[in-house]
């Protein structure tokens, strides 16, 4: 299984990577009028979005609706002793970046207190594959199975909802998928929103 994942990663990376800046430019701009007014972010306080990279859906325009609308922003920073454990830190118009050791700017963590997963509402996770059964292929180095594995121990554990932002070029009809694997309670490509865990909450 773990060739064909690797494979099925590469795949999918690249189909993403061959869109243009315009065809990335408008699915970020259609992903935020999809979800601005929608009720999963209407009722959370606290939401975790993530910088783009790797030709992943830019869910920053959603963010400045975000800050209109008062609600608190946060980005995932690699923990600095919790082996691929992610903590979430404050993003507004003034947060200062620098890269991490994957090239991938975060907030410098030292300017406000960072919060652990279990304190946000909802978040907007990135992935390379995904399947409507709320299946996720993320790129390999399990921080978001690792630091969201509460919500499998736990399975009545409602918060945060986790909420996948896709290209509609990255579905595929069924994942391998491993027992360490956590689903997401649904996917939201430029195109629509894809409910499975959350139908009775909408």
């Amino acid at each position: 299984m773990n060739n064909s994942r690797q494979n099925l990663r590469r795949q999918l990376r690249q189909r993403r990577r061959t869109l243009s800046a315009n065809d990335q430019r408008r699915a970020g701009q259609q992903l935020t009028r999809q979800l601005r007014n929608h009720p999963w972010l209407t009722r959370a306080a606290k939401v975790a979005l993530y910088w783009p990279a790797d030709g992943e859906l830019d869910p920053r325009p959603l963010a400045k609706e975000l800050w209109r609308a008062g609600i608190k922003c946060y980005l995932p920073v690699l923990h600095p002793w919790l082996k691929r454990q992610l903590w979430f830190t404050p993003f507004t118009p003034q947060t200062h970046f620098r890269r991490n050791r994957f090239g991938i700017p975060e907030p410098v963590a030292h300017q406000s207190a960072p919060l652990s997963a279990q304190h946000l509402d909802l978040v907007l996770t990135p992935l390379v594959g995904f399947d409507r059964s709320g299946g996720r292929l993320g790129m390999g180095g399990g921080f978001y199975d690792t630091t969201f594995a509460f919500k499998r121990r736990t399975p009545g554990h409602r918060k945060p909802k986790l909420i996948g932002l896709a290209h509609s070029c990255q579905e595929v009809e069924k994942l391998p998928l491993e027992a360490w694997d956590i689903p997401l309670d649904a996917v939201v490509t430029e195109r629509e929103v894809i409910v499975g865990r959350l139908k009775s909450d909408v």
